[in-house]
């Protein structure tokens, strides 16, 4: 049976109800209402060119890149279709195919001045990179960019008033001042944030892929999911559940940079916390800690814009440092984003892997940076297009396989700040509430108290910061999109 009129005129009510959600920056809502739209009447572009929109503000850009491609084989000649998979390619990095797409844009419409202005940024950010990938040095030939740093020979002027370290020890008062300083807008010296850094990454490489954990009994821990750049509410988590210390030990899941523009002063300060007690606070890696994903994102260009280019290349020798997972007192599984495509993964597989490099795009590592839950049994393609989407069924079995209780992930925006799947076996938590300042979302943490190990989740609403917008120091090309 075909699609009946009354199915055309109920599926365009629907459309307008997502438009209207989507106006609102309920995407999620959106979705559901565009997907109730195509189910009545599934041979209309627009429909699925608007999903892909949709998917691509939550960062979905592998179903994005699925949604366009729909609409472009319904109409090969609507140019919305191309333009949005050329949007959600261009967010995963891939800027060679997102040229052939901004370049049917502007073979439909060519006299659409937009069109001409997103190809030309196009053609020079593939320029660019046949350029970088020409001149790059193999991985094992490159010589470390900390190896050549030395921050005793870097003179502090005497005009300099912000936080100072005395000597090689990175002590409380520093770290508070320090915070207070980049509260107020003020830049770290870059001989004390080459300090941070450099000290920071001899204490993570001695660490293993996995790390463990152990909270004693009376004690707690707290887990907090992304920050993303969003250094204000940083602050908050620290106003709301004490500055971490030995008996407030903390641990970040990754994501600390990009997106939002206080990037750099979220790593500084975790990193000197690291400094100061490396017992007070754990860092994870998330898949945001990472070249790829800093050139397009935000955190290179902030870097380059506070600090200088060494800082660039040292922060990412810094980022390959850091271990991928952590178990809580042997039942908690913390990763930034999941399991993974095979089942019979063992916790001594990920001590095994050998993490020192920029993240594959596919294999255990790339999984634990980038995988997420779904509601159905099994596996499935990632909404993301890296990674996986895994079932309640594969949660249980690799929990029973390593001896677990729970897996704590981060790596999605929540509308509350976390998620609880899977049966309980399986908890979201992301800590940057009203995520790039637009998403209302809430943030959280999760508290843990020895020896019952129970989540206690605590929530919290955004607040106010300086007037940079999120995204500012992002890849110009990227800016255009959001």
């Amino acid at each position: 049976m075909g699609t009946t009129n009354s199915d055309v005129a109920r599926a365009e009510e629907f459309k307008l109800q997502a438009n209207e959600a989507f106006k609102a920056h309920k995407y999620s809502q959106a979705i559901g209402l565009y997907t109730q739209a195509i189910e009545l009447n599934d041979q209309n572009a627009v429909y699925w060119a608007n999903r892909a929109f949709a998917h691509t503000k939550l960062e979905e850009y592998g179903s994005a890149i699925q949604d366009a491609t729909k609409a472009i084989e319904i109409d090969p000649k609507y140019s919305k279709g191309y333009y949005r998979r050329g949007a959600a390619y261009l967010a995963m990095g891939k800027f060679k195919e997102a040229l052939k797409d901004f370049q049917q844009v502007k073979k439909i419409c060519p006299n659409d001045p937009d069109a001409t202005k997103k190809l030309k940024e196009c053609e020079k950010a593939v320029m660019k990179l046949k350029f970088e990938e020409a001149i790059a040095v193999h991985d094992s030939e490159r010589r470390s960019i900390a190896d050549s740093i030395d921050y005793h020979t870097i003179e502090v002027e005497p005009q300099y008033s912000g936080a100072r370290i005395e000597g090689d020890v990175v002590t409380l008062d520093f770290v508070k001042k320090m915070m207070d300083d980049f509260k107020n807008q003020k830049c770290l010296h870059k001989r004390y944030a080459y300090q941070i850094a450099l000290q920071t990454r001899e204490m993570l490489r001695a660490l293993p892929s996995l790390v463990d954990i152990t909270v004693p009994d009376g004690h707690h821990f707290t887990v907090c999911g992304d920050v993303h750049g969003q250094f204000y509410d940083l602050l908050n988590i620290f106003e709301l559940n004490g500055l971490p210390s030995e008996d407030n030990p903390y641990l970040f899941n990754g994501d600390f940079v990009d997106r939002g523009s206080f990037s750099l002063e979220i790593i500084l300060t975790l990193f000197a916390f690291k400094c100061m007690s490396p017992a007070a606070i754990y860092l994870a890696r998330g898949n945001h800690e990472s070249k790829s994903m800093n050139r397009i994102y935000g955190f290179e260009g902030e870097v380059k814009s506070k600090l200088s280019d060494t800082f660039v290349e040292l922060f990412a020798e810094v980022f390959c440092c850091l271990p991928l997972s952590h178990v809580i007192n042997e039942k908690i599984f913390v990763v930034h984003g999941g399991l993974f495509s095979v089942d019979g993964v063992k916790l001594s597989d990920i001590r095994a892997i050998d993490r020192f490099c920029e993240p594959p795009e596919e294999g255990l590592m790339c999984e634990l940076l980038w995988s997420d839950p779904q509601p159905y049994p099994g596996r499935g393609p990632s909404k993301r297009g890296v990674g996986l989407s895994f079932g309640a069924d594969v949660t249980k079995r690799f929990l029973q396989e390593n001896n677990l209780d729970l897996v704590v992930r981060s790596h999605e925006v929540k509308d509350e700040g976390y998620e609880i799947e899977h049966d309980g076996k399986l908890i979201t938590v992301f800590s940057a509430p009203n995520y790039c300042d637009q998403m209302g979302n809430k943030g959280a943490f999760i508290r843990f108290e020895a020896p019952d190990m129970k989540p206690n989740i605590r929530t919290f609403s955004a607040v106010p910061h300086p007037d940079v917008k999120p995204m500012a120091y992002a890849n110009n090309f990227l800016r255009m999109f959001s």
